[in-house]
């Protein structure tokens, strides 16, 4: 139990302080004054041991081994910071605090931390059935300490991030902050939630208020994500390169060099992004989303079945919807129809399993019905998502069902602010620039339409097997740019769409 306590305070500011800076802020001797007087203090013992005619031998020569962490040690730490945690050191943890809460089921803490570790073993497998557990032992914490559990009300909200229920996340998130102002790991948690909510206002505040509390590498992964939301690429590597080699765990540092892979991959690096992931899996083998990136890398470098084989393997550990849908396009570019349409059908079960445990898959289902399913019935789904949060995935994935459905004037709206920074978005995606390209075309605006066909090829010439010859196709056909006059006048680009 003494860990346990130990690692109640991570969460805040100071938490893991122990270093020079650390005691100094607490009021604490200058490290130098406090070495000197150990000096002396070892040297008094010393002379005293030596005129007694002791003589202590050491058991062995050259530095000591630290102790091996106790098991559930380190995925106890994770949780509580709120970063990835290895599986079967999570799987300890779960063991002990099920036993716990059993014994003392009015231990509020105990409950807390079951409950985010269930968050985590779902997230990290796509097992929703993890999810209702979770909700059950937050609640239960709830329950046993109803006033101040900021630790029962931060789980929460990232129980509602992974589900994908950003409203509930925000609702959380906000509560946690209230009963605890200085718990530092609330911050991400509302990142995500008004990120995915397309309040690009308050993310800026919360980003601000995470940088000033430097909260280490899981501070410098979120801002990273941020930054790389706002185009800003060369910073967000900056920020995951930090993380990654302050990370105190393999599974932690396995995670933050996914997300720098997954960044060099939208840059089009694909050796670099292949790089990251390699490492992420040598660090982690149960690093899926690495695995899955992998299998991307590995694609558009034309080394077809060592991409198939790391999809098929990150599938096997974490059955996302995403994946197979990836895997399934891989599989159609190919020619293999039917293989592609085993993972389309997969992908369907694999959303339903999601919403039995409380997870929103209707973006991922919709990006899926548009292209390869039912277009109106994607877009459905997606005005439903609009309407609920709407963020720049989903503004993306609605003005392309628009554009598959046939309402290309609309489909406009949705475009230009899912690649717009006046509105938001700052993500350089070459899918989004893509799908706004495509559009342009149909409303026969040639000139902008050939601008971000070529601006999507450039950013990352890979980023789809069964796209990138479409947008080629598509340049090939609108030609070389005409000798026309620079047009003057009021702007042509349509109004954002509303939030709601």
């Amino acid at each position: 139990m003494e860990n346990e306590r130990d690692v109640r305070t991570l969460g805040r500011p100071g938490g893991l302080a122990g270093g020079p800076l650390g005691n100094l802020a607490a009021g604490g001797e200058p490290p130098g004054r406090r070495r000197r007087g150990r000096w002396i203090a070892a040297g008094v013992v010393a002379s005293l041991l030596v005129g007694c005619g002791v003589v202590l031998w050491p058991a062995r020569s050259g530095p000591k081994e630290p102790p091996e962490p106790a098991p559930g040690t380190q995925a106890l730490a994770a949780v509580a910071l709120g970063v990835p945690a290895s599986l079967p050191d999570l799987a300890v943890l779960i063991g002990q605090r099920e036993a716990e809460v059993k014994a003392r089921p009015q231990d509020a803490h105990a409950w807390a931390v079951l409950g985010s570790a269930y968050v985590e073993r779902g997230r990290r497998t796509a097992d929703a059935a993890n999810y209702p557990r979770a909700e059950r032992a937050l609640r239960a914490a709830l329950k046993a300490r109803p006033r101040g559990n900021a630790d029962a009300l931060g789980g929460l909200a990232a129980l509602a991030n992974a589900r994908r229920d950003f409203r509930a996340a925000r609702t959380w998130g906000e509560a946690a902050l209230k009963a605890d102002p200085k718990r530092w790991t609330t911050y991400p948690l509302l990142l995500d939630a008004y990120t995915g909510l397309g309040d690009y206002k308050a993310t800026g505040r919360t980003l601000d208020k995470l940088s000033e509390l430097r909260s280490g590498p899981a501070g410098l992964a979120r801002i990273g994500a941020v930054y790389r939301d706002r185009g800003w690429r060369e910073d967000a590597a900056a920020s995951l390169a930090d993380a990654a080699a302050g990370a105190a765990t393999p599974a932690e540092q396995a995670a933050w060099l996914e997300r720098a892979g997954q960044l060099s991959w939208e840059r089009g690096e694909r050796e670099e992004a292949l790089s990251h992931f390699d490492e992420a899996v040598r660090l982690d083998p149960d690093q899926r989303a690495a695995q899955a990136g992998q299998g991307r890398a590995l694609a558009a470098l034309g080394r077809t079945t060592e991409a198939l084989n790391a999809y098929r393997v990150a599938l096997a550990g974490q059955p996302s919807p995403r994946y197979a849908l990836e895997l399934g396009e891989l599989y159609e570019s190919l020619g293999l129809v039917q293989a592609a349409k085993v993972e389309y059908d997969l992908l369907r079960a694999r959303v339903r399993a999601g919403a039995a445990g409380g997870v929103d898959d209707e973006l991922v289902l919709g990006v899926f019905e548009s292209d390869h399913g039912d277009p109106w019935a994607a877009l459905r789904r997606l005005r439903t998502e609009w309407r609920r949060q709407p963020g720049i995935e989903v503004a993306d994935a609605l003005g392309w069902a628009l554009h598959r459905t046939g309402d290309d004037k609309e489909a406009l709206r949705f475009a230009t602010a899912a690649t717009d920074k006046a509105h938001g978005g700052g993500v350089r995606s070459a899918l989004y620039v893509y799908h706004r390209g495509i559009i342009e075309r149909e409303v026969e605006r040639y000139g902008p339409a050939r601008r971000h066909l070529q601006e999507a090829l450039r950013i990352n010439p890979h980023f789809s097997p069964l796209r990138v010859p479409l947008a080629r196709q598509a340049l090939a056909a609108l030609g070389d740019v005409p000798d026309e006059p620079v047009p003057t006048g009021a702007s042509t680009v349509p109004a954002a769409p509303p939030a709601s």
